[in-house]
């Protein structure tokens, strides 16, 4: 159901009875069954720290699970929000030898950004862990130890990729190639940083070893793995079945895609001298290391352990009691490690599993995939630098980030961060909304009350001020209701809708004109009072409603509303969210303060000036590397025979009609006249040719490739292209009829 359709449902719902409209609204699965447990442990996925991170991981980990947790704080319910650095596997290692350091100096150095970063952006982590220290390897090595005395693990010989010239075993991360989904060069061995596809090294085409640049061969090396074809029954029954209704359709969809195209034995090791070693006693283990993906999670319980002895308490029951509820923040190219391996290895270990995974989808940036790599990103690091150390009100910039990427996460779907966006959500929703109806109220209240809280004079409210007083009240358990039920956007939405209220009751009401009604002592006569004050105490009891509401997604400007109110902030516990009665009568408030400034249109190109340069920039660093890497490619591709060059069907055409495809700056949608029909044929060639300047182009097709989607475009060809000494795409072209085939 679309948002603007539900939204209007609930509003028609709201205005009749909010107890029937909750009932109805589980039917329909607008709302999730609720829960009490006894404890919440909430976790977000562990960045590597291998460089700082961009803010599309920040809007789909860390600022989900920071809302819930500090919703969850202001129920005073018992929860724990534990996270930390992934410091081992491949990537890290990759990043020393770019660095000419240690793997132990990269992790010392990037831990320290990230949780820096994190805290400077309000994400109220209990504990910042890092896999590196001393406790987590004693718990993963337990973790392994215990699975493997148990005979949860089988041990097998098999052939992996081998860098003769550097004399090693490779890692996934180790191997690139091309990626066999989006064609794409330079994907990893264990997942293409352009599509977000999962991969495996045997599917990359043309593999090449990243720290020799050669081909790899392939050498026999025994590992220990985890059966999970095995645990098949289990994953269906426990996701498919008992979390149908109340998991994210996206993740019970990649989950259901995984389990039916059949679970196979994952290695639970490497051949790697950075990482948790195998422990001494194991037979076999010398020399090898848990592979990231097993010892990272494990990352959770380790954090939680380190979390219990700073503040004298006891971790089990938080990974043992039945009674936690246990929820993963993750992104969407984490779903199969925690919804599929991490619970089976939960289950072997004795542990709760998850009771539910919200993972996000990606956020893009300005039309294209946020890439770090590309130079494609804006930085945590950047826009702290930028917006928030730079501003006395560091706070507001902040709460300005966690409000837009909260109103376009990507919960369902990927999303879209623009700078456009970002200045249009500042000021038109922040600056004009929720802003605006704090600083009328407390600018009226000072002028036409004193400064003080007014009274409410019974005998005249009206219909208005009790329409108020129920939004305010049902504001509450619509915005409850989404946060426990994973939907921010909605819950954030809420909370500003109210605000809008507030505006229109503020400007149907006009207390500044009633004020004008003065008396013989040249004060507002009594009834004009009486209508003010009603009208100012209804205003500054919603903005008390508000300060809670919003203290789970913008906690500064929470804060600073309490300082305006003088208020301590005991006051955002969620039971006082609802009341009319939160501010009392007499009670003088200090003056106001503006919650956000507008953003500036200069500001905004300058963004996407620096976003551009630092892109072109990365992207000409890497091109020489990476036109050598495609030589030596080319150069290794395998020898076939007649019969396979036999079985490509070449045929002759001409381009009538080319086009750019949206938000795809490398593709054109090229329609080919091939004599006796015409494809449409999707091409990776716009940075090399205008669309109107290739129009009638002949060309030679691959015409039996099978279809393939492209940004929603199906592809039946491919168009045969050459590239000159200087990196340029040329045509194959021939001036025969359009159809000749080519032999």
């Amino acid at each position: 159901m679309p948002l603007c359709l539900r939204v209007s449902i609930l509003r028609v719902f709201v205005s009749i009875d909010l107890p029937n409209l909750l009932a109805i609204a589980s039917i329909y699965g607008i709302f999730a069954p609720m829960n009490n447990p006894k404890r919440y442990l909430i976790t977000s996925a562990l960045p590597y720290a291998n460089g700082p991170k961009h803010i599309g991981h920040l809007a789909g980990a860390y600022l989900p699970a920071d809302i819930y947790t500090r919703y969850l704080r202001a129920q005073k319910r018992d929860v724990v929000f534990v996270c930390g650095s992934d410091e081992h596997g491949a990537a890290i290692t990759i990043q020393a030898m770019k660095e000419n350091t240690t793997p132990k100096a990269i992790v010392d150095k990037y831990h320290a950004l990230l949780e820096s970063n994190m805290k400077d952006l309000g994400i109220s982590f209990d504990i910042y862990h890092r896999t590196s220290s001393p406790i987590h390897h004693e718990t993963a090595q337990e973790f392994f130890t215990k699975l493997n005395n148990n005979g949860d693990l089988i041990i097998k010989e098999s052939e992996q990729y081998f860098d003769d010239t550097a004399n090693t075993f490779l890692a996934d991360r180790y191997i690139i190639g091309t990626c066999p989904i989006c064609s794409s060069e330079g994907a990893y061995g264990d997942q293409c940083e352009k599509c977000g596809t999962s991969l495996s090294p045997e599917q990359l085409i043309n593999p090449k070893s990243t720290l020799s640049g050669n081909p790899p061969s392939k050498k026999k090396t025994t590992h220990w793995y985890l059966p999970l074809d095995k645990h098949e029954e289990f994953l269906r029954e426990w996701i498919l079945e008992n979390h149908k209704s109340d998991w994210k359709t996206n993740v019970l969809g990649q989950c259901k895609s995984w389990i039916d195209a059949g679970l196979q034995p994952r290695a639970v090791t490497r051949d790697l001298e950075w990482g948790v070693t195998i422990p001494s006693d194991v037979p076999g283990g010398a020399g090898k290391v848990l592979y990231v993906w097993f010892d990272a999670p494990i990352g959770y319980i380790s954090a939680t352990k380190q979390w219990a002895l700073d503040n004298n308490k006891d971790w089990k029951p938080y990974w043992e009691d039945k009674d936690t509820k246990l929820v993963h923040f993750i992104g969407k190219d984490n779903i199969v490690f925690h919804c599929i391996i991490f619970p089976v290895m939960l289950k072997l270990h004795g542990n709760i599993l998850p009771d539910n995974v919200p993972s996000n989808e990606f956020m893009n940036l300005e039309g294209d995939k946020m890439s770090t790599s590309r130079g494609w990103s804006i930085e945590m690091d950047d826009y702290i630098n930028d917006f928030v150390k730079k501003e006395n009100g560091g706070g507001m910039m902040v709460d300005a980030l966690r409000y837009y990427l909260t109103a376009i996460a990507p919960e369902t779907k990927d999303s879209e961060f623009t700078w456009k966006g970002f200045q249009d959500a500042l000021n038109s929703e922040l600056v004009s909304i929720f802003g605006n109806f704090v600083n009328r109220t407390f600018v009226l209240m000072h002028k036409l009350c004193n400064g003080k809280v007014p009274p409410l004079h019974q005998e005249i409210i009206d219909e208005a001020d009790r329409k108020l007083l129920e939004d305010i009240s049902n504001a509450k358990q619509v915005v409850e209701a989404n946060i426990e039920n994973y939907k921010y956007r909605d819950a954030l939405f809420e909370v500003i809708d109210l605000a809008r209220k507030g505006n229109k009751f503020m400007q149907d009401k006009e207390p500044w004109i009633v004020a004008k009604q003065i008396g013989e002592d040249g004060k507002p006569t009594v009834s004009a009072q009486k209508q003010i004050d009603n009208c100012l105490h209804l205003c500054l009891q919603l903005t008390a409603n508000l300060s809670i509401l919003i203290n789970p997604f913008l906690p500064s400007t929470a804060e600073k509303l309490c300082y305006m109110m003088k208020v301590v902030n005991k006051m955002l516990d969620w039971e006082n969210a609802g009341k009319s009665n939160l501010l009392s009568v007499g009670y003088s408030l200090r003056a106001p303060e503006l919650l956000f400034r507008k953003m500036e249109d200069e500001e905004v190109s300058i963004q996407m000036e620096k976003l551009k340069a630092k892109s072109k920039k990365i992207m000409e660093a890497n091109q020489p590397a990476a036109n050598v890497s495609n030589e030596a490619v080319k150069v290794e591709k395998p020898i076939i025979q007649f019969d396979d060059f036999s079985k490509i069907d070449l045929k002759t055409g001409t381009i009538i009609s080319a086009e750019k495809v949206e938000k795809a700056d490398k593709l054109l949608k090229l329609e080919v006249d091939l004599g006796t029909e015409i494809r449409t044929i999707v091409s990776g060639i716009a940075l090399h040719f205008n669309p109107e300047n290739i129009i009638g182009q002949k060309v030679v097709v691959v015409t039996n490739l099978a279809p393939r989607k492209m940004k929603g475009i199906e592809s039946n060809g491919m168009i045969l292209m050459a590239e000159n000494s200087d990196g340029k795409l040329e045509f194959i072209s021939s001036h025969v009829n359009n159809g000749s085939s080519v032999s």
